[in-house]
């Protein structure tokens, strides 16, 4: 039975670290739905290979309707974390302990919904303090997955890894 996968995305995505495993998500027979503010607009990866039209607002969905929620990384994340909507959605699937997928600067979604305490992660280097002072162990490597819910990694490099564990907690 496939899984819907709740995916914040605005423009300025990391392109592959969103197409990568939102391809494998489907494949594997899950749903994706991306959600911004604006539904039917579309958003641009900062590198620009990628165009995504987004299929919900963020006002129209409840995180009851979704089993995991995936948070590609680049500059969407920081975006999002300054509108509060997206910030609740994200402390809803935390706080539930549904699978949340993080990658790259994704984790800074959770940082401001406060859900990191107590919990091994990892993103991009240059989040790492930021994480450690949101209680969050930081680890140096290419996927970690905690309590069996947070899946989190930190470069392109790591998305191979980054979507077998994602995959695993779908099952």
């Amino acid at each position: 039975m496939g899984k819907k996968i709740a995916t914040v995305l605005t423009n300025m995505f990391e392109d592959v670290e969103f197409t990568e495993p939102a391809k494998a998500f489907k494949e594997a027979g899950h749903e994706v739905v991306t959600i911004e503010s604006e539904a039917g607009k579309s958003v641009e990866g900062k590198q620009k290979e990628a165009t995504v039209k987004i299929d919900k607002s963020i006002n129209e969905v409840n995180p009851e309707e979704f089993d995991a929620l995936f948070i590609p990384g680049g500059f969407s994340p920081d975006q999002l974390r300054a509108d509060d909507r997206f910030v609740a959605f994200a402390k809803v699937f935390m706080d539930a302990k549904k699978p949340v997928f993080a990658i790259c600067h994704g984790p800074q979604l959770l940082i401001t919904a406060k859900t990191l305490e107590g919990r091994n992660a990892t993103g991009y280097k240059s989040i790492k303090v930021d994480m450690e002072y949101a209680g969050a162990t930081y680890k140096d490597q290419e996927v970690v997955v905690c309590n069996n819910q947070l899946v989190t990694s930190r470069t392109p490099e790591d998305i191979p890894a980054f979507i077998k564990e994602s995959l695993g907690l779908l099952q």
